[in-house]
C-alpha cells in the first residue's frame, strides 16, 4: 500500500455559532492542508497519481475557501466551519475529483495554528 500527501495552504474568516468562547467572534486563521491518498497500484512509470495533478484538485477545493468567510460557504452557512467540518468538506470534495477509483483519499488533516489540528479519516 502506497500513502502520498501533499500540503497546501489557505487564509479565512470564520466564526463558530454556539461555541461560547472567544471563537464565537469573527477571526481568521492561515490554515494549513494535508491531504493523504492511498493506492495499492502504480502506473507504468511506478507512479500512484502526479502530485501536480493531485495540488490541482485539491486547488479546486482550497481556492474557494481562500480570503472567505467561510460562514456564507456552502456547506458552513448551516453547520460551524470548525477545523473538523473543514477537513470533511475538503476529503469529500477531493473524493469526487479523483478520477481513478485505485486511488483514494485517506485522511485530510487541516491545521489552524502550529499547534492545534483535526484530521477526518474516511470510512
Amino acid at each position: 500500500m502506497y500513502e502520498l500527501k501533499v500540503i497546501t495552504y489557505f487564509s479565512a474568516a470564520h466564526q463558530l455559532r454556539e461555541f461560547k468562547g472567544p471563537c464565537e467572534d469573527l477571526h481568521g486563521h492561515n490554515y494549513k492542508v494535508e491531504v493523504c491518498v492511498m493506492t495499492d497500484t502504480l502506473d507504468k512509470a511506478g507512479i500512484a497519481i502526479d502530485f501536480g495533478k493531485l495540488k490541482g484538485h485539491v486547488a479546486q477545493i482550497t481556492d474557494r475557501l481562500d480570503h472567505a468567510f467561510l460562514n456564507d460557504l456552502e456547506p458552513f452557512t448551516h453547520q460551524n466551519p470548525s477545523s473538523e467540518n473543514i477537513a470533511r468538506h475538503v476529503a469529500e470534495g477531493l473524493t469526487g475529483l479523483l478520477e481513478d477509483p485505485a486511488i483514494r483519499v485517506r485522511s485530510v488533516t487541516i491545521w489552524e495554528s502550529e499547534h492545534s489540528c483535526a484530521t477526518y479519516y474516511l470510512p
